[in-house]
């Protein structure tokens, strides 16, 4: 061969060998990562080609799967459904086949759809028996009565949210929050009923913002529900040891280093009143006072004990509550009543409630007990995890004595539930808002309820936003202890 035809043949043979190479490095390398690109199209018609399974509460399902309509050029077989809809958004999220997914519908996608790779087996078997591949089941922890509970008692106000905890294993009960939207709305492809529907529904066309789950998502001034978490930092660095113990607490209080004397909401008994009093009046000169004495550090430490500067995966991803890190003395008073840049998410202040009920132990919150496969056979199963420990148990015991007081005797009465056995134990919050609290302050309630037997099977936090209401009418015992009430009522007696 001469010189010539041998570079030829050389120069074919290298681009075969690279032909081979990119063909087998796209198979291979790049096979898994082009099977799932939201791009390709295939996903998506292989995602809507089968019914997805169904996201499960107390043993029902709370979604379903219809025929799509072809709506011009539509290759998705089917959509999703949902049975009351707007009451469980706050739970499912959304799989639309427009605008995609988010929430468990997202999270828990491979389950639902068929396509996660803990199914390989089971597809296999249905491949060659020529079944058709079925989606799994998301078990979820959501207690339906307490959700009805929760979301009908929002609706009645307007805006806001509601989360309850099991404080035993953090399974999450109720996840509510108004005002919010039907999935089922959007779920299909079609330009002119879904794409509409989509369109109303976002911020610029709705400034009420119904996409937005707030007890996941919105961090709210926790107002005076937060001097449960200065009532513990103070019992848990010794600087009181009982409920009762007189406090250091001068009247008029003015804050560190500064001119600004503190007010209380009218005229109560807080001059050097016992942590029960100043938490059965909401006494915030005596809770800053507290705050003022323990220092940042110390506030800070409880505060982050408790959950606060750390996102929650339940497995949704919920929003960091926020106690500040970098405080002066005033700043710091100011932070251990709810206020200053201190911010929470419903959930975030149930986790308080819940720790406090449960002796001091902050289990981690969760709501998907368990995915299923198509015949029912458990994929994988949730474990309670301990958080944190916030509290001793004798600590935990005296801040449950002072919530309990709350209720009997202070601004929580709204909450009482009137069964034998039964005790509640809760702390008001009505929290600032709007610039120099210009507007109406958001009405917050946390709780939890006690049986006879000493155990707690909720704990719960409600927070409204009623902004057409008479700003002298709004308060936390007024408008939100009654939603906590009927949320904790229902877990009891849904385990009757």
């Amino acid at each position: 061969m001469n010189k010539p035809l041998r570079r030829i043949a050389i120069f074919c043979g290298l681009l075969v060998l690279a032909l081979l190479i990119r063909d087998n490095y796209i198979q291979y390398v790049q096979a898994d990562s082009l099977r799932t690109d939201t791009l390709n199209r295939r996903v998506a018609i292989e995602r809507y080609a089968t019914p997805r399974g169904d996201i499960i509460v107390d043993g029902n399902p709370i979604t379903g799967a219809a025929k799509s309509t072809k709506d011009g050029i539509n290759d998705f077989e089917y959509k999703r459904t949902y049975k009351d809809g707007a009451m469980w958004a706050p739970v499912t999220g959304y799989a639309s086949q427009a605008f995609g997914a988010t929430q468990l519908e997202s999270i828990d996608d491979g389950i639902l759809t068929g396509n996660d790779d803990r199914l390989f087996f089971r597809n296999t078997l249905d491949m060659l028996t020529g079944k058709k591949k079925q989606g799994g089941n998301v078990v979820t922890t959501l207690n339906a009565a307490a959700q009805k509970a929760a979301y009908q008692g929002l609706l009645k106000q307007g805006k806001g949210a509601v989360a309850a905890i099991d404080p035993k294993t953090g399974a999450i009960l109720a996840l509510a929050s108004t005002p919010s939207y039907d999935p089922s709305t959007f779920a299909g492809n079609s330009t002119s009923v879904d794409g509409k529907a989509w369109t109303k529904l976002q911020k610029k066309n709705d400034p009420n913002d119904p996409l937005l789950n707030r007890a996941l998502r919105e961090t709210y001034p926790p107002g005076s529900t937060f001097k449960v978490v200065t009532a513990a930092a103070a019992l848990q660095n010794g600087l009181y040891s009982s409920a009762d113990q007189k406090t250091d607490s001068p009247l008029p209080y003015t804050l560190p280093d500064t001119r600004t004397e503190l007010k209380n909401e009218g005229s109560i008994p807080c001059k050097d009143a016992t942590m029960r009093i100043a938490l059965r009046y909401s006494c915030n000169t005596v809770f800053g006072k507290i705050g003022a004495d323990l220092g940042k550090d110390k506030m800070l430490s409880e505060a982050e004990k408790f959950g606060f500067n750390a996102q929650q995966f339940t497995p949704v991803r919920s929003n960091a509550s926020v106690f500040p890190k970098s405080m002066d003395k005033p700043q710091t008073a100011l932070s251990s009543i709810g206020q200053f840049e201190t911010a929470a998410t419903p959930l975030q202040m149930a986790m308080v409630a819940s720790a406090v009920a449960n002796d001091g132990t902050l289990m981690k919150p969760y709501m998907v007990d368990k995915l299923q496969a198509p015949n029912l056979d458990v994929i994988s199963q949730t474990e309670p995890q301990k958080l944190s420990e916030p509290l001793s148990k004798d600590n935990a015991q005296i801040l449950q004595s002072m919530m309990e007081t709350v209720v009997s005797e202070g601004t929580g009465t709204n909450a009482k539930i009137n069964e034998n056995g039964v005790t509640v134990g809760g702390k008001t919050g009505t929290a600032q808002h709007g610039v120099a609290n210009s507007a109406n302050p958001y009405a917050w309630f946390i709780s939890y309820a006690k049986l006879a037997d000493g155990s707690s099977p909720v704990a719960v936090a409600v927070v409204v936003e009623d902004e057409s209401a008479n700003r002298d009418d709004i308060s936390g015992g007024g408008l939100a202890a009654p939603i906590a009430k009927s949320v904790m009522k229902a877990v009891i007696d849904s385990k009757k």
